[in-house]
């Protein structure tokens, strides 16, 4: 059964407060969904980005989207992009309210590839997974990263935390050897009127993605003793940057009932390297998919997870691999005994590597400056500090993408390391 320290847990609490700032002049609105055109199933986490701009966002947990364009800008283009799936560029003055975009999916014929079909497709998996030593960062490093979580009460915005780290990552060989996160800034707000009396609380903060690098942790994605459990297979072929990969499926066997994985690997089979995965967690079983996420909660309230998706995402640089990105939303449902409506709350944290340089003896901070992985960020006393380092982007915009926030302040990320 999976542990409770693999699964990212949430803490029910009380809430007192005022509001997030959110600024709306000058822009204009667009939202939609996107699906898969062979399904119509959501994509989630696709990426849209506004051509000739730093402006750019993702689809959440059911494929749907938001993105505030300035009128300067309402006659450009947008690029809609999913890993595995053919790009679409789309004129935003097609665009009607809630859109339906539907992406194909690229596939690449066999007689394209270099490799046929492996036979033994779960002996691939393992091996992929078990490589960490021969395709990834060899050397110790210290990795600056940004990061975000999020609360969602349907589908408004009610509690937004933001962060610069340092992460003081061991090599790949080093797996016994946790990483450490430090924060360097922090800046968050909440908007409580929204929360009613009782929302949820991420707790982990920037661990909950950092233990989303499923080669450094394997056990906290599928251990090899769980491989059993599962069943794999090659649903197609793919490229990502023209790299030759196998898009392989894997679920838990139907004579397993714990709540375990399922989704999609994406394994470059030439060099057992896994360039991205894409997962979910099965929280048929409301009981048993409870117990694995909420770890406290008042009396008098059901809390249970309708959907938990994940994503990570690998880079290379100097011929050796890392991980450089990382997404987690959760959906739950809160029911209060004396109430008749349910009322459905949507966390999600994301972190994305901006640089990083070696750090060849792996020197940690003193331990008061390091965070504890099961630390609340929205719990920390410090929010909005140095002004100087937000600037003119001290105004949170929830809907932005991460990837466009540090585009916004990566010159002064680059100063915090020097």
């Amino acid at each position: 059964m999976i542990t409770r320290n693999i699964i990212a847990q949430f803490l029910l609490i009380l809430f007192l407060g005022s509001g997030i700032c959110n600024a709306q002049s000058d822009f204009i609105e667009f939202s939609g969904k996107i699906i898969n055109a062979e399904n119509k199933e959501p994509l989630i986490f696709a990426n849209l980005n506004v051509l000739g701009s730093n402006i750019s966002t993702i689809s959440n947990s059911k494929g749907a989207f938001k993105i505030k364009i300035p009128k300067s800008h309402s006659l450009s283009k947008v690029k809609v992009s999913f890993i595995g799936f053919k790009t679409r560029i789309i004129d935003l003055k097609s665009f009607e309210n809630k859109k339906t975009i539907s992406l194909n999916v690229f596939v690449t014929p066999l007689s394209e590839m270099v490799l046929s079909i492996p036979k033994d497709v779960e002996g691939l998996v393992r091996e992929t997974l078990s490589n960490s030593d021969k395709n990834y960062l060899e050397e110790n490093t210290i990795m600056t990263a940004f990061y975000r979580e999020t609360i969602k009460r349907k589908r408004r915005n009610v509690s937004l935390s933001e962060a610069v780290v340092n992460i003081y990552k061991s090599s790949y060989e080093s797996s016994s050897k946790k990483d450490g996160i430090k924060i360097l800034k922090i800046r968050k707000d909440t908007d409580y009127s929204r929360l009613d009396t009782v929302a949820l609380k991420l707790s982990g903060g920037p661990f909950n993605t950092l233990f989303q690098d499923i080669i450094k942790y394997p056990n906290y994605f599928i251990p090899s003793f769980f491989m059993s459990n599962y069943s794999f297979s090659v649903h197609r072929t793919s490229k990502i940057n023209n790299r030759p990969v196998y898009v392989i499926r894997f679920k838990q066997k139907e004579n397993v009932i714990e709540p375990f994985y399922y989704g999609e690997l994406f394994i470059d089979g030439e060099n057992k390297i896994l360039l991205s995965a894409t997962y979910s967690l099965n929280v048929s079983d409301r009981k048993k998919a409870s117990e694995l996420f909420v770890k406290k909660k008042p009396k008098g309230v059901n809390v249970w997870p309708t959907k938990a998706v994940y994503r990570v995402d690998y880079a290379q640089r100097n011929g050796r691999w890392f991980y450089s990105y990382s997404n987690l939303s959760v959906d739950f449902k809160v029911n209060w005994d004396r109430k008749i409506f349910n009322t459905t709350y949507s966390l999600s944290t994301e972190m994305a590597i901006t640089d990083w340089i070696e750090n060849r003896t792996l020197d940690y901070p003193k331990r008061k400056e390091l965070i504890n992985p099961s630390i609340i960020l929205t719990d920390s006393k410090v929010g909005f500090q140095d002004l100087n380092f937000w600037g003119e982007d001290n105004i949170i915009e929830p809907e932005n993408s991460i990837q466009n926030a540090i585009k916004k302040i990566k010159k002064k990320l680059d100063k915090i390391n020097k």
